[in-house]
């Protein structure tokens, strides 16, 4: 079984549903051009908010096949960086329950792309046969 089989499936079905739903609703355009555009992205905030989808929907086969993980570890977090600080700060903390549109859920996808980022780093021990 590929390593950390549950992580890469919960992150691909995570990034998928993320940006094929909103590639099929005009989600992508209605983001871009109605609020990154007029949060100072303008005139590029229909790009940015394509780049983005773009980059979810690309990393899902690359995490299956465990290629280039970490360009795709990296852009993600930074994508959810920057929707902490531009999207979700001023909501608080909670999704759900206590509030709505926090930022805990970009937390948690941050956490789980340094674990994949960090799998498959383990240090050569010298000395040791085990």
């Amino acid at each position: 079984m590929k390593k950390y089989f549950f992580l890469r499936c919960g992150l691909s079905v995570i990034l998928l549903m993320h940006s094929v739903i909103s590639i099929f609703s005009g989600d992508v355009s209605n983001f871009g051009r109605l609020f990154l555009d007029t949060i100072g992205f303008s005139p590029f905030g229909l790009y940015l908010a394509w780049a983005v989808k773009l980059v979810h929907l690309i990393s899902v086969p690359l995490i299956w096949v465990d290629a280039c993980i970490k360009p795709v570890a990296i852009s993600n977090i930074l994508i959810f960086i920057f929707g902490i600080y531009y999207v979700h700060w001023q909501h608080g903390w909670f999704v759900v329950g206590g509030g709505t549109n926090g930022i805990e859920f970009n937390v948690l996808l941050i956490c789980c792309f340094l674990q994949l980022l960090y799998s498959g780093y383990q240090p050569e021990k010298k000395g040791s046969r085990w």
